[in-house]
């Protein structure tokens, strides 16, 4: 069989890091392009000294004589804003995209607005018409749409740990759908690569702290993907904190269960809905999970637990936000795109301890 042929552009940041590490593994696809504006030239071992030997390809200049676009599937590893732009080229040549951002996570101008206003953007979508070409990129609820598409919306890191713990829930009915609560934390990957001084080590060391408390921009897209679950409009409290730990996110949700139900019908309804998914791992409330569970894998661990007293359902949502939360789902939405073995490069335990 013929290896799928991937580009990855801004391939020098952690997201295409991620991907590149996912990809060396992977039995049906290799990497034909590295594409960065920044240290063109340089091998990517260079930058990350872990790969020599393993990946030692240059990056290319996007706008350089170098890039051939001699690949099938182009990962957008790239800040908002990138892909809009970009994108539309490749899907012209026939190359699939996987957008990292969220210029593509919505699918009609008007709820990409209400998202670019969360994060500081003003002005209108650079490419509208794609919008609806779009698929969210979740796997595990969207799996037949991606297989039909050619443009990916990878979800946000957020987002993937909101709404895999709260998915059977609210498709089984089994908790009101006000009051809501996802307490999440993450590691300091999630900032990126580039350094800044609120993630600069002092200032990062020993320090756990929240941010954009009721306004973060993952809010829009798991509001969306929730109430079409739910079949009605939902708003949820999302409060994100960063914690002094490299990788993964841990969300503690919260949701009133309706009467009469207890932690059995909730382990039903959880093990059931993901009887058939390879990468979410559903577990009672007799086994402790940690971060460390799930670092560098591309599973998502579900701590199911219900507090009697409240008669509250409480999930523990656990993910390395740079792999079930960023490559990770983008080279699982590969292998479902090109019809593939969905699990094929992904298939490892966490790293430990």
């Amino acid at each position: 069989m013929e290896k799928v042929k991937v580009g990855i552009i801004g391939a020098g940041g952690y997201g295409g890091c991620g991907a590149v590490e996912l990809l060396l593994q992977h039995p049906n696809a290799e990497i034909a392009a590295l594409i960065e504006k920044q240290d063109v030239g340089k091998a990517m071992s260079d930058i990350y000294p872990h790969l020599k030997g393993f990946c030692d390809l240059p990056l290319i200049d996007p706008d350089g004589p170098a890039l051939s676009y001699d690949f099938q599937v182009a990962f957008f590893a790239t800040p908002d804003g990138v892909g809009q732009k970009e994108a539309a080229s490749f899907l012209k040549k026939g190359i699939k995209v996987i957008d990292y951002s969220g210029d593509f996570r919505f699918n009609n101008p008007e709820a990409y607005r209400g998202y670019a206003t969360r994060i500081g953007k003003t002005g209108e979508h650079a490419s509208p018409d794609l919008l609806s070409q779009s698929v969210y990129g979740l796997s595990e609820l969207h799996r037949e749409e991606l297989a039909k598409t050619n443009l990916v919306g990878n979800p946000g890191c957020f987002a993937v740990s909101c709404i895999l713990g709260l998915a059977p829930a609210l498709k089984s009915g089994l908790i009101e759908t006000e009051a809501i609560i996802c307490d999440a934390k993450t590691g300091v990957s999630g900032a990126g690569k580039n350094p800044s001084p609120t993630f600069h080590y002092p200032a990062r060391y020993e320090t756990m702290n929240a941010y954009r408390i009721s306004g973060h921009q993952h809010v829009f897209e798991i509001e969306r993907e929730l109430g079409l679950i739910a079949g009605k409009e939902l708003l949820i409290t999302f409060t994100p904190h960063v914690v002094p730990v490299s990788r993964g996110i841990l969300t503690t949700i919260y949701g009133q269960l309706k009467h009469g139900l207890d932690i059995k019908n909730v382990e039903e309804a959880y093990r059931s809905f993901y009887s058939d998914e390879p990468f979410v791992r559903v577990f009672g409330p007799q086994t402790p999970l940690s971060s460390t569970d799930v670092r560098g894998s591309n599973f998502c661990n579900l701590s199911l637990n219900v507090d009697q007293r409240t008669a509250k359902l409480i999930v523990v949502s656990l993910i390395d936000n740079l792999v079930k939360g960023q490559a990770g789902s983008a080279v699982q939405n590969m292998n479902i795109l090109f019809g593939l073995d969905e699990t094929a490069g992904l298939l490892k335990p966490g790293l430990y301890p």
